[in-house]
């Protein structure tokens, strides 16, 4: 039986090629959640807009996203999309790291999707006495959410937002698919050169359960610090 090794994982250059591949999955991360956030904002705000058009338009996005596996979106966003693109966005998205560029478009649409629906849910908690007093007060649709609304059902919206964080983060893995250089990607490329299965992903696992217990232990403090009040 072979012996774990954990003298690859402390230093040289597979030590080397997992931190780069850990250090990208976290990019990957915050660059998604920070673009997916507003978008979701916008989708959630489009599902209640009080006009159908609009609500249709945010009814669609959601669906068609959501039920669609995120390994489909990733092989499009990569191989289909940039075909459609004109000549000159095609080679400006191919001077750059075209892989990790069409991952970030992939997990931001599709966390997106989850985190309007969480969103959604938050602003409906809110009694829609207040949207009705705020609009009596002259403000706007926009300007009521962003006022009265929004600042409420943050304290409700914000640990399923929490969820969602800890379901992009293990997503990030998939983007091994289409060639990302990220956790998994590096971990296999290792496993490939050195024959040390066990070290190469056991890091890997380290590193995901790790990140991921502390996004839970985010989200449990939140939950202790701010309890969801009856509003």
């Amino acid at each position: 039986m072979p012996e774990f090794d954990a003298s690859m994982l402390l230093s040289g250059r597979y030590h080397d090629m997992l931190l780069a591949g850990l250090w990208l999955s976290i990019q990957l991360l915050a660059i998604s959640l920070v673009l997916a956030l507003p978008l979701a904002t916008c989708i959630a705000l489009l599902r209640l807009s009080p006009f159908r058009l609009l609500r249709g338009v945010g009814f669609a996005y959601v669906e068609t996203i959501r039920n669609i596996p995120l390994l489909a979106h990733m092989l499009f966003w990569y191989f289909g999309a940039p075909e459609l693109l004109p000549e000159a966005a095609k080679q400006w998205l191919y001077a750059g790291n075209t892989e990790a560029s069409c991952a970030v478009i992939a997990l931001t649409l599709y966390t997106a999707a989850y985190m309007a629906e969480d969103i959604r849910s938050g602003i409906r908690a809110i009694s829609f006495v207040q949207m009705e007093a705020a609009r009596a007060l002259g403000l706007s649709f926009l300007a009521a959410m962003r006022l009265v609304i929004l600042p409420q059902a943050m304290r409700v919206i914000t640990p399923p937002l929490i969820s969602q964080t800890l379901n992009l983060w293990k997503n990030t893995s998939i983007a091994t698919v289409i060639g990302v250089a990220e956790l998994m990607y590096q971990a296999g490329q290792v496993e490939s050169a050195s024959f040390r299965s066990f070290e190469s992903f056991a890091f890997a696992t380290s590193a995901y359960l790790s990140l991921s217990l502390l996004i839970t232990a985010l989200a449990a403090w939140f939950q202790h610090r701010y309890p969801p009040r009856a509003l």
